[in-house]
């Protein structure tokens, strides 16, 4: 679902999509090199349900990418994974274009509430999906840290998208309640999604709009109900009752929005969690799993690797952003050469599926990953993607390991499904999984694909984000 202002679901078939592919591949680490062995295996179609429990004073809901679940009865993957790119490429042209044009915005017009960038609007994690329960109900949501507003799909609804469970029914609720157009969570929206609250008639309800890029949206009331996030209850919970809904939003319910805006979950739940999330990404293969976890209690990680923490940038005029400054990168234990690391922050997103970086910082990946893997036939360029190789006639290859460096000696290593973007299924177009962006004063992204097999940890009490290694599963 590409969200208006930037792209949304686009993602998240892409990454997993990709992932599929190689469902059982293993890999071996050793020094700056990882050993990839390519055996293809069919998909599993099956999707398990989601679970959660509640342990050391933290609540852990299962994660699982949205193709394993809905991805049944897809004839052309290829199709669909070029398709991914292009709106992913058009999520983030679109989002370059708002954050240019808000960069130019004077001091005085930013301190107003007619922001037009939100998280929301502009980024959207929607690869990823939990199950939480609203008045009792199931609910399957995208997991989304470039949204606020948490929505799903309302009975009466004037048009929805087949979903998976039955549409939430707010008359079958006796503890649901509409939000008054001239309350401070109507007002909030402008911030939040980009289009302020629009008064109902009888009763006076705010009533919610968020439009996407690529025609995708939601619109209805603003609402509060009770959550449950596993075990743990969240009272008055503020979330959209969509009524009229359009998009790439597969069979899922709706979407749970971890921006930083005043309605996000994190904001809402910040009594209970403190302001603390995280998560690990699982691949698409059959019966990967990962998890969200909220609260900030680092014993219930699973990590095999030290936590290593960055602040988070402030900027003022992208606030209900995750920024970063990313230092430095190494490619095979080479540390790549580049006068613009450390001089400009990038943003961090789920939702975006493949990272993009300034065009000299990625000509210089490119070139010394190329010259480590100079010993492979290459293969076309695939869509954004134009670092390709044929790998069909190998059972096994050694991959560079790609390292990124952030301000405060934080380091994330890129697991190796991070590092490959598998175009065909033979391996006949393998790809490296990183992407330029056009113009040199653009904000990098780092993005899902790199971000797997990760723990990543958002601490917006002390303003910083954590990498730890972690082979998702949840147990």
């Amino acid at each position: 679902m590409l969200l208006m202002k930037g792209m949304a679901l686009l993602p998240f078939m892409l990454s997993l999509l990709v992932l599929l592919l190689h469902y059982h591949n293993e890999v071996h680490c050793y020094g700056d090199k990882q050993l990839l062995h390519l055996p293809w295996d069919t998909v599993d179609s099956t999707c398990l349900s989601h679970k959660s429990r509640q342990e050391k004073g933290v609540t852990i809901l299962e994660m699982k990418h949205q193709d394993y679940c809905y991805g049944v009865g897809v004839k052309d993957w290829n199709k669909l994974l070029q398709k991914r790119l292009i709106l992913d490429d058009l999520r983030v042209q679109s989002l370059q274009a708002r954050i240019k044009n808000m960069a130019s915005t004077q001091a005085h017009d930013v301190s107003d509430d007619r922001l037009p960038l939100t998280s929301g609007v502009e980024l959207g994690t929607l690869n990823y999906i939990v199950t939480v329960k609203i008045a009792g109900r199931k609910m399957t949501v995208i997991v989304d840290t470039g949204s606020d507003l948490t929505w799903v799909q309302c009975q009466p609804c004037k048009s929805c998208y087949s979903q998976k469970e039955p549409l939430f029914n707010p008359t079958a609720s006796p503890s649901y309640r509409t939000v008054p157009c001239n309350s401070s969570e109507c007002q909030s929206l402008a911030f939040a999604t980009g289009n302020t609250g629009i008064c109902g008639e009888n009763p006076p309800t705010c009533n919610y709009v968020v439009s996407y890029g690529d025609g995708s949206y939601t619109r209805g009331e603003l609402a509060n109900d009770q959550l449950n996030l596993g075990k743990t209850p969240v009272d008055n919970f503020i979330f959209g009752c969509g009524r009229n809904n359009n998009g790439l939003f597969g069979g899922t319910s709706g979407l749970l929005g971890l921006g930083r805006s005043s309605i996000s979950l994190v904001s809402q739940t910040k009594a209970i969690f403190g302001g603390f999330f995280s998560y690990c990404l699982p691949s698409a293969q059959s019966g990967a799993s990962g998890s969200l976890v909220l609260g900030g209690n680092s014993s219930v990680y699973n990590t095999s690797s030290p936590i290593s923490y960055t602040r988070m940038i402030p900027n003022p005029k992208l606030s209900t952003f995750y920024f970063l400054n990313l230092t430095g990168i190494s490619v095979g234990g080479v540390t790549l050469q580049d006068l613009s690391f450390g001089k400009s922050s990038m943003l961090i997103d789920s939702g975006t599926v493949i990272t993009r970086l300034p065009p000299t910082m990625y000509k210089a990946l490119k070139a010394e990953f190329q010259k480590q893997f100079s010993g492979f036939p290459t293969a076309p360029a695939f869509s954004i993607l134009d670092t390709c190789f044929n790998l069909s006639a190998y059972q096994e290859v050694d991959v560079p390991t790609i390292k990124l460096q952030f301000e405060g000696n934080a380091e994330m290593k890129v697991d190796i499904t991070g590092v490959f973007y598998f175009v065909k299924t033979d391996a006949s177009q393998v790809c490296l999984a990183l992407a330029s962006l056009s113009f040199e004063d653009e904000i990098g992204i780092i993005a899902n694909y790199q971000q797997r097999n990760q723990r990543v940890i958002y601490d917006t009490k002390g303003s910083k984000l954590g990498f730890a290694q972690e082979s998702c599963s949840f147990t």
